[in-house]
């Protein structure tokens, strides 16, 4: 029996936590080939090497194909970009996969959407359909949508979407968000085990930060950035568990500034570069609320029953359930939607809330479609 090769290429930490899963299963099956290719942050230092936690879920790493150029503005990230392309075709032509297997929105995905495209390689794409208003993500999503030739979307309402764009019907399939369906089904550390691993005391009151640079945003994302922390600075009793940003153009001055709030409260800010996946949806478990602007607080977190507080417009547009209290960039209205968060009453909506991204069976839905749904290059436009 003739296997299909499927080339998994992952860039970031948080992609690959909502990837491993499908990984695990696919290569569990006997009629697939599984080859996973790192790029992007995977490989950087700065960001934690995290190609590690691909290796310590069992997976040889395929091929690395480093992106890095040095600058954090948005020349170095297209060069970043031209980096990624010339570096996928070297890995192309070596794995000759069957399939690409692409998650998101990341503009280093845009680079591997490119080169598979042109290479004849057809795309299997998780997570269209949706809408970041407030990030260059969004135009990148859109983007590959068309490139793609099977559409793994997370509700039903992203699969119409798709659809609108002229994607044929038979290619587009509701799976639901797998990183709700890795909350349900990872076996969680323990309070005990987490304080070990990440040296923070969980018995205080204590919140999740993660906050990114909203790339369509025309002010400065530092500055962006401390009107968070004026906002959280008014909760002094708040221990804060912070995560480093994305490198997107900007990510490295928000890290500057986060470094420099733990010097300043060191018995507040407590900085973690990158959790994973296991530390990440464990940390749900003790935390009174997530704050920031990534889409993990809008898809997976309401189901850890917490309420989320977004920031800003990064993720305007997208799908949100009742526990999400959206707040603008101004430190008032960040401030207030804290508060309410972490109020009795926020607790309790938190607690009742339904998830829209959450569907039984998600990953068999999946890796079904992965592994045995016909995939075409050459498309037509669908006209509805």
């Amino acid at each position: 029996m003739e296997r299909r090769h499927v080339m998994i290429v992952t860039g970031t930490r948080a992609e690959w936590g909502l990837l491993s899963p499908v990984a695990k299963a696919l290569a569990a099956r006997d009629d697939v080939r599984v080859s996973v290719v790192a790029t992007n942050m995977h490989l950087e230092a700065a960001y934690g090497m995290t190609v590690g936690e691909i290796e310590a879920d069992g997976f040889d790493v395929a091929a690395r194909v480093p992106m890095a150029t040095g600058g954090d503005g948005e020349a170095a990230k297209v060069r970043a970009m031209a980096r990624c392309l010339d570096g996928m075709v070297d890995v192309i032509e070596r794995l000759r996969p069957d399939c690409t297997l692409i998650l998101g929105d990341r503009f280093e995905m845009l680079a591997v959407a490119s080169a598979s495209l042109m290479m004849r390689v057809p795309i299997i794409h998780i997570a269209g359909g949706e809408t970041s208003e407030g990030a260059v993500d969004d135009s990148i999503r859109h983007a590959i949508t068309k490139m793609s030739s099977l559409h793994l979307a997370a509700t039903e309402p992203f699969c119409r979407r798709i659809i609108a764009m002229g994607e044929n019907p038979t290619t587009v399939i509701n799976t639901g968000a797998i990183g709700v369906y890795n909350i349900l089904n990872e076996k969680l550390m323990t309070r005990d085990e987490l304080e070990k691993s990440t040296g923070i005391d969980l018995c205080r009151d204590t919140v999740l930060l993660t906050y990114h640079a909203a790339t369509l945003d025309s002010a400065n994302p530092a500055e962006r950035f401390d009107a968070v922390i004026e906002a959280i600075d008014r909760f002094p009793e708040l221990q804060v568990v912070v995560t480093y940003p994305n490198n997107d153009a900007g990510g490295r001055a928000i890290i500057e500034k986060i470094d420099r709030w733990q010097k300043r409260r060191p018995e507040q800010i407590k900085v973690i570069p990158s959790l994973g996946k296991m530390r990440y949806l464990s940390m749900l478990q003790f935390v009174k609320a997530v704050v920031g602007n990534s889409s993990s607080g809008l898809v997976e977190v309401p189901t850890a029953h917490i309420p989320t507080v977004d920031i800003g417009i990064r993720q305007q547009g997208r799908l949100a359930g009742k526990s999400v209290f959206h707040a603008t960039d101004d430190v008032d209205s960040i401030a207030d939607a804290l508060r309410v968060a972490l109020s009795p009453e926020g607790k309790e909506i938190a607690l009742r809330a339904e998830n829209p991204y959450y569907k039984p069976d998600t990953l068999d839905i999946m890796v079904n479609a992965i592994s045995t749904a016909p995939l075409n290059i050459i498309k037509k436009f669908y006209d509805a």
